[in-house]
């Protein structure tokens, strides 16, 4: 499966490539280093990103997980650049719980792209599993909002 890594102001990141769809991103610096022009533009658009300079992807996506993870994911897809929603508020989009949102959520094989860090429990900004965790979830809300007040 070709991949590529890249330095990022959150650690190093590493993006696969399947069948001409991302299907992961990791923390970490991957093993085999293969560039192709699908893994070059999520390259490309990741740095942008973090310039400030992109506020949606714009990638074939072709995460593993079941329907209902799926349907979680695409209703992530859809919080807007800045902004924030509750694991209340995916749910009642996509079914499930809160809970259940939760859990799909740290099953996530594309965050950022897949922008789970936009989802905040009611009263904080609840769990984040990549990076550094919650402060990993702060850089990013604070990337796209400094105004943002969960902060």
């Amino acid at each position: 499966m070709p991949q590529l890594s890249l330095h990022t102001p959150i650690g190093d990141l590493t993006v696969a490539e399947e069948d001409g769809a991302i299907v992961a991103l990791d923390w970490g610096w991957g093993g085999d280093q293969v560039r192709t022009a699908l893994l070059d533009r999520a390259e490309a658009q990741l740095q942008a990103y973090f310039d400030g300079a992109l506020t949606r992807f714009d990638l074939p996506l072709a995460p593993a997980g079941t329907p209902y993870r799926r349907a979680v994911w695409d209703a992530l897809c859809d919080i807007p650049y800045g902004e924030t929603r509750s694991y209340l508020d995916i749910a009642a989009k996509a079914g499930g719980s809160p809970r259940s949102v939760g859990q799909a959520n740290g099953h996530n094989p594309i965050p950022l792209i897949i922008p789970c860090h936009r989802v905040v429990a009611a009263t904080h900004l609840g769990g984040y599993s990549g990076g550094d965790g919650l402060p990993t979830k702060r850089w990013l809300l604070a990337l796209e909002n400094p105004n943002l007040t969960l902060l």
